[in-house]
């Protein structure tokens, strides 16, 4: 629940003019994707493997922080695959065997 609060939040944050936030899930050869996009601005390509390290961002610096430690917890990685300038989109990986 809090994982997918604070993606909503940042979306909200973060996205500069977020109208849209969507959760889809597909099943793949290593397990279930769990997708979460917006419309927003995005996330710029240099800083994509900043953002989840503690204190990286503009506020607190914890959010994508505390998500990727929450995850990680059941095995569940994360990775943000989204186009600066056509919004953010996580991918939340489950693997094979650890669903149902």
């Amino acid at each position: 629940k809090k994982v997918f609060y604070n993606l909503i939040d940042n979306s909200l944050r973060h996205g500069d003019h977020v109208t849209r936030i969507t959760f889809s899930s597909r099943e793949t050869p290593d397990g279930l994707v769990i997708l979460c996009g917006d419309n927003g601005i995005g996330i710029p390509s240099q800083d994509k493997t900043q953002i989840f390290t503690k204190g990286f961002g503009r506020d607190s610096g914890l959010g994508l922080f505390l998500i990727r430690e929450i995850l990680s917890i059941t095995k569940i990685s994360i990775r943000e695959t989204g186009d600066y300038g056509n919004g953010a989109r996580f991918e939340m990986l489950i693997p094979k065997g650890d669903y149902r």
